[in-house]
């Protein structure tokens, strides 16, 4: 059974409709940023403050390459790890890559950003960052979702893709 795996922009919903995707199939949920955060025994902000984000990226890229050699998960990637072609490769070949597109600027103004180091620098600096990933999340995607009215039709969306 193969793995699907969703990318997208920092709390674009990869995590919360990756858990209800996750239950509604009977697999189980990934998100690579919790796996680190296991791994390295701290959370990601204090990783980013302690070992800097090329550290990070090389953790990521651990992780993308274990959960490839699995099946039957579904798998949230954090946002930046699509930027990184080996750990993309890798998870590409090991199922459906579902870029959950949501409007950065509505992503900025209604999700918490405190805990997400690449989101300090303000709002039109996180929706410049989106521009510039766009293009990768859209090379890597087998589908593409933009239904964000709920979860719930989020997850709905990724099923009739999927099947």
């Amino acid at each position: 059974m193969e793995n699907i795996i969703l990318i997208g922009m920092m709390g674009c919903g990869k995590t919360t409709c990756g858990a209800l995707l996750a239950q509604r199939l009977g697999r189980e949920l990934v998100d690579t940023d919790a796996l680190i955060e296991q791994r390295e025994g701290m959370a990601i902000p204090e990783l980013f403050a302690q070992k800097g984000e090329d550290y990070f990226r090389a953790r990521e890229l651990d992780a993308a390459r274990a959960l490839a050699r699995r099946t039957g998960l579904v798998v949230a990637c954090g946002g930046g790890l699509p930027l990184s072609h080996g750990a993309m490769s890798a998870l590409k070949g090991s199922g459906t890559v579902v870029f959950l597109r949501r409007d950065p600027g509505e992503t900025f103004d209604t999700v918490p950003m405190g805990g997400r180091p690449l989101a300090q620098a303000g709002r039109a600096a996180f929706v410049a960052r989106f521009r510039e990933r766009e293009p990768v999340y859209l090379g890597w995607a087998d589908l593409i979702v933009r239904d964000f009215s709920s979860p719930e039709a989020t997850v709905n969306a990724i099923m009739e893709g999927i099947e």
